[in-house]
This record gives C-alpha cells, sequence and structure tokens, in this order.
C-alpha cells in the first residue's frame, strides 16, 4: 500500500478559520476574520506555520480566489486585468516561488487592488510566503507591495499546543491516544499540523481496518507501510496496548 494511498483513506476536511490550530497566533485568526476589501495582508512563517491552510480558510467563498506558485500566471493575470470579473478576496500563497511571469501579474493585482480600494469594486488582497516582504527574493517593486497594509508572523506551535490539539482530534474521533504514541509523533514526525491531523485520522482508520488498538507498534507498523521513518519503524519494541473509548 502506497503511502499516498493511504494517506488518501479519508479526505481532508476543508479547511476553516476555526478549525485552525492558533496557539499565540490569535491576532492572526483575528485580522483574517476582520479582513474588509480596500485592505490587504501578508503572512509570512515557515514550513507547517499553516500559511496554506489559512489562505484556503478565506477563499472559499463566492467571488474569493486561491492560487499558489503552481497556479499559471495568466490566471493570476487574468484576475489582474479582468475588470468585468467580481472580486472579492484573491489569496496568492508561496510568493516566494512566483515565476517572473507571475510576479509581474501580482505587481498588476496590487496595482488593481490600490486602484479600487477606495470605490465599490474594492477586494480583499491577501498574499502568504515563508519570510518577511523586504527579505523575498522577488522584485524591487513586488516585495515594496507586499508591505503596503498589514503585516503578520505566524508563529510555530509549542510542543503543548500540538500535543493538545492532537488530543482533540483523537476524541473526536473516539480515539484514546495513548501518551507514549502522542510523544513519538511529536518528536519524530512532521510539525505541519495539517500532516499531523491526517495521521491521527488515519492511523484511526488503520487499527480500526485491523481490528487492533492504536499502539506504538501499530503506529510505526503504518508508517513503515507508508515508507515513512523506515529506520524507526523497524523497532518493534512492545508498547502497552490502549483502545477506542
Amino acid at each position: 500500500m502506497t503511502q499516498q494511498l493511504l494517506l488518501d483513506i479519508l479526505p481532508g476536511a476543508l479547511p476553516t478559520l476555526d478549525t485552525f490550530v492558533a496557539g499565540s497566533n490569535g491576532a492572526v485568526v483575528e485580522a483574517l476574520r476582520t479582513l474588509s476589501p480596500g485592505h490587504a495582508l501578508y503572512l509570512w512563517g515557515g514550513h507547517g506555520s499553516g500559511r496554506s491552510h489559512l489562505l484556503r480558510a478565506r477563499a472559499q467563498e463566492p467571488g474569493c480566489h486561491y492560487l499558489d506558485a503552481r497556479t499559471p500566471a495568466y490566471l493570476l493575470q487574468a484576475l489582474a486585468t479582468d475588470e468585468e470579473r467580481v472580486l472579492r478576496l484573491v489569496a496568492v500563497d508561496d510568493v516566494e516561488e512566483l515565476s517572473a511571469a507571475a510576479q509581474a501579474a501580482l505587481f498588476a493585482l496590487f496595482n488593481r487592488w490600490r486602484a479600487a480600494a477606495s470605490t465599490p469594486d474594492a477586494f480583499a488582497l491577501l498574499t502568504a510566503g515563508d519570510r518577511a516582504p523586504l527579505t523575498m527574493p522577488l522584485r524591487e517593486d513586488l516585495r515594496t507591495r507586499l508591505g503596503w497594509d498589514l503585516v503578520y508572523r505566524i508563529e510555530q506551535l509549542s510542543d503543548e499546543d500540538r500535543a493538545q490539539a492532537l488530543r482533540d482530534r483523537a476524541l473526536q474521533r473516539g480515539l484514546k491516544l495513548p501518551d507514549d504514541v502522542l510523544h513519538w509523533i511529536l518528536i519524530h514526525h512532521d510539525r505541519d499540523m495539517g500532516r499531523l491531523t491526517t495521521l491521527i485520522d488515519t492511523l484511526d482508520q488503520y487499527s480500526l481496518s485491523r481490528h487492533r488498538p492504536v499502539t506504538l507498534p501499530l503506529l510505526k507498523e503504518l508508517l513503515a507501510r507508508t515508507g515513512q521513518h523506515p529506520a524507526d519503524t523497524l523497532d518493534t519494541s512492545t508498547a502497552p496496548d490502549a483502545s477506542h473509548s
């Protein structure tokens, strides 16, 4: 069973602001909730900080658009130049990876946003990257525009916040997550909360399909079958059994 097949057992729910584990980022979430037409917001944070979750969460309503570095530049250019298209919010993710053509399109979109800011055609512009605006590897005039309005850094969750979020997710599924399993996940696995949440969901499903309680050996067996952490999964040391509550 391949990693992708196994991790696709349970489709991920659409991201929302309510399901974002905020930790010390409460002000970031509130800024996103109150982001209104005519305003712009730039978010920055490292891998696993939740940037994409937040942008996708805000871009689900009609008139809202989510794009990233994989989106063809002409689609971004169309949003910047098609003045017949009504926009409520445009979210552009991973701006540090934009091609030269996409950077030019985002520059044009910023100009449209600014020109419309005080008119009935105003829309919100939400961008995100992995570093502060002035240190981005982008054309100079675009770097400047990223910092035109609000700028927030997304702080990484503490281990305590991540642990509590995983416990809460397990409880939502009626799953008792043993302390040794939780500790191993926090030490050895990806810090990205989206991937960690998927792991809890998949572990629960795997446990049910195998008719076995969630234990550390079962977790390592699951990861071995998905090709993750091969060195660690060779360890079949005994761990206390735990069952669904």
